[in-house]
């Protein structure tokens, strides 16, 4: 037996998960503009706001837009590597949260769209036995009405009383 917030809870969770592994990302930038940690201040904050894009799509459950964003937050993330804005071990740590933002993202939406599939599949089932139902139905004749003679008893000229 299911309880009513379960499924509730379930769903809100799912939802949840690449918005929370955005925060993830974000934890691994933050704090990171002094020179021992390497990554530059102002580096840092570019970066950040990618992964803000990030969170904010995954919240809204864009999932390609969220995914879209990542990839332009990588994109930054190689010039600033390749630039010397951001040292060797810092980009794997940030690749490493990138990679599980990027699975999250990828499996729910995936699920969103396996969702909405089936969603989609029930509709047209729902919509072919309707059309079924529609196309068998046996028409409705209504029944004759009374003649004259049954009208009046249906003995009228029968029987006793007649001439004849």
């Amino acid at each position: 037996m299911t309880r009513l917030g379960d499924k509730h809870w379930r769903f809100g969770r799912q939802r949840a998960l690449p918005f929370a592994a955005a925060l993830i990302l974000a934890a691994t930038l933050a704090g990171c503009a002094t020179p021992d940690t390497g990554l530059q201040r102002e580096t840092a904050r570019q970066l950040q706001e990618r992964v803000l894009s990030v969170g904010q799509a995954a919240a809204g459950n864009d999932h390609a837009a969220a995914l879209k964003a990542l990839e332009r937050l990588e994109s930054d993330l190689s010039a600033a590597s390749a630039s010397g804005r951001v040292s060797e071990d810092r980009r794997r740590t940030i690749m490493t949260a990138v990679a599980a933002v990027r699975a999250d993202l990828t499996a729910a939406e995936a699920q969103a769209r396996a969702a909405a599939d089936a969603a989609e599949q029930a509709k047209a089932g729902a919509d072919a036995a309707e059309k079924a139902a529609r196309e068998t139905s046996v028409p409705v004749v209504p029944a004759p009405a009374p003649s004259e003679d049954n009208a009046k008893g249906g003995n009228a000229g029968k029987g006793k009383g007649k001439d004849g």
